[in-house]
């Protein structure tokens, strides 16, 4: 396993809990600006790593 696929082993999980909490920023003070945060939400369920795709060094499931 080389230093890509750790990092993306890290990564998914922060991009999930990242895009959970700006959503409930945007919910809590009302400012659709952080709704942005599906983007990092939705690519962390996906399984998809921008890292990945732009370094191709790491296979991407």
């Amino acid at each position: 396993m080389n230093i890509y696929e750790k990092i993306r082993k890290v990564c998914r999980p922060i991009r999930i809990v990242v895009g959970i909490v700006l959503i409930a920023i945007g919910v809590i003070i009302q400012n659709p600006w952080f709704f942005l945060g599906v983007i990092p939400l939705f690519v962390g369920i996906i399984n998809f790593c921008p890292l990945c795709s732009i370094t191709k060094k790491c296979s991407i499931k």
